[in-house]
């Protein structure tokens, strides 16, 4: 009984190992000799399952990274056709049996070229290969692995390890995070109808890194982990999901010889015309440069440290096809561009003292009855630019309002998220008794920012500064703007009305306005 007993635990136990037969003869063995020794008891499988247990926990590996003893086969049939096209061509171009970085790169990663080696080297690292190549099985197990990461932290983490410094992997300097940035930068913004390069871009990059670093040259990755996180976790995100998406699909392109993934993202149009009917001239100069509004880098970072409620993607419908199969196609990419996506199709310019004048009947007039998110910019004298972001739309009261979406960032000349927390807005220009002007923040008695009631100046955490220029960005969508337009087209006609009175003999008799001007001596008049 007690033979039997260990040999039916002995068999539960033998792990997925190669060279089957001969590891399972051995094992018999050992386990049928330890118990003839301790007289067939349970006590000799219970040890004999703890050796087998230590036997699967210390496993070698290759020199290419893979594991010796274990017989890998893997769940994703795209990675492991991947891993045999580029296991092929590595054979064919340098005889190697295994798989190179500049086939990778130059295959999978043909655009982002160092975002596929730094990819590579970091599968490379953590298969612990000692050859310059890896063996097709560790190219599996590491896309894997890779491919499994459903943590967010855990992806920031990896993409932050990326960029460290080579003799240095435990830091991370300013370089390591404006190339992360610019990779972020370059994937969201590629294949859309904006410009990749942008004049302000690397203000805008530097205001990140002067937030991060201080007065450091470099930081622990753990450190610039936690600011990421807290500040600007979805722009790594965004990588991760490209990524994830050419892994996965990169195979079919490479069968049919062509490297071009099929990927388009969706980003942002910014509108750089007021939508307002205006038939002002302003070409004689007293209007500012299209140049000078929220510039398409300035744009990308506050879509990435926002809440998704700003940035949410417009529904597009997808294009009429003949075939079934270039239908489903068609929403399989319009699916995958609005889960890769960041930032919505536009977002438009509500307001702009340098063109509608400055004052708060000018801001009134052209931001109440938005009925949507909104960006207030307040570019100072001083060179400093803060956002004040509203989930809802502004209304005149003596109350601190505002949702869980209410968020007070410095821009310039670094990134910070000043305050960002529900019922932190307030604006007043007409009630009595309280404070008039714009204001955010928490408490009320000491706001992280307040206007005064002329749009003239700010006060940031009490120090003061001229205003330069305001900007207000809707963020809704187009049905927001149109009723707005509505709103304002109503007042226009109602006012209008109210101007022209018509009236009848018996009202005129009756009218206040004969009676002030019989008072003022005007007896002739015309009835």
């Amino acid at each position: 009984m007690g033979n039997t007993s260990s040999k039916g635990e002995s068999d539960a136990s033998d792990p997925p190992l190669e060279g089957g037969k001969l590891n399972r003869q051995q094992h018999k063995a050992s386990d049928a000799s330890h118990n003839s020794h301790n007289g067939g008891s349970d006590v000799g499988g219970s040890h004999n399952n703890l050796k087998v247990q230590q036997a699967q926990g210390s496993m070698t590996r290759s020199a290419s990274g893979a594991d010796v003893t274990e017989k890998y086969l893997t769940q994703l049939v795209p990675v492991e056709k991947l891993a045999e096209i580029l296991r092929e061509q590595t054979s064919a171009k340098l005889g190697i049996n295994g798989i190179v970085a500049d086939v990778f790169v130059s295959q999978v990663f043909p655009q982002y070229t160092d975002l596929g080696h730094r990819l590579f080297n970091l599968m490379h690292s953590n298969s612990k290969a000692t050859t310059r190549h890896l063996g097709a099985v560790a190219f599996r197990q590491q896309c894997e692995r890779f491919l499994g990461i459903m943590d967010d932290a855990k992806t920031l983490e990896c993409y932050i390890k990326m960029y460290a410094q080579e003799d240095n992997p435990e830091q991370i300097d300013k370089t390591g995070v404006t190339r992360l940035l610019h990779i972020c930068y370059t994937i969201a913004m590629q294949h859309s109808g904006n410009a990749v390069l942008c004049s302000a871009i690397n203000r805008t990059f530097g205001s990140v890194t002067k937030s991060i670093f201080l007065c450091h040259d470099s930081m622990s990755l753990g450190y610039v982990c936690r600011w990421f996180e807290q500040n600007l976790m979805r722009l790594v995100l965004l990588v991760h999901k490209y990524c994830v998406h050419t892994l996965s699909t990169a195979y079919r392109g490479l069968e049919l010889q062509n490297q071009s993934c099929g990927i388009e993202l969706q980003t942002p149009v910014l509108e750089q015309r007021n939508p307002f009917t205006d038939t002002t001239d302003h070409s004689g100069g007293g209007g500012r440069d299209m140049d000078s509004l929220m510039p398409l880098s300035q744009a990308w970072l506050l879509a990435g440290a926002l809440p998704p409620l700003y940035s949410k993607p417009q529904t597009v419908a997808p294009p009429a096809s003949k075939g079934n199969n270039n239908i489903s196609a068609s929403t399989a990419v319009q699916i995958f561009k609005e889960k890769l996506s960041m930032m919505p199709s536009h977002w438009t310019l509500l307001y702009d003292s340098n063109e509608h004048g400055v004052g708060a009947n000018r801001f009134l007039h052209h931001v109440l009855g938005y009925r949507g998110p909104t960006l207030v910019l307040l570019h100072t004298k001083d060179e400093q630019t803060y956002c004040v972001a509203s989930p809802s739309e502004w209304k005149e009261t003596h109350l601190f309002v505002g949702g869980e979406g209410c968020c007070v960032i410095q821009l310039l000349p670094k990134f910070v998220i000043l305050e960002k927390k529900p019922n932190i807005l307030y604006l007043n220009t007409s009630i009595r008794g309280y404070p008039k002007g714009l204001r955010a923040g928490a408490d009320p008695r000491k706001p992280i920012i307040a206007v005064d009631e002329h749009f003239e100046n700010v006060d940031c955490k009490g120090l003061a500064a001229g205003l330069a220029s305001i900007e207000v960005w809707g963020c809704g969508d187009k049905t927001s703007r149109e009723v707005q337009l509505d709103i304002k087209k109503w007042q226009i006609k109602e006012a209008e009305r109210q101007r022209t009175v018509k009236l009848t003999a018996a009202d005129w008799m009756d009218h206040p306005d004969r009676y002030l001007l019989e008072l003022g001596g005007r007896q002739n008049y015309n009835n």
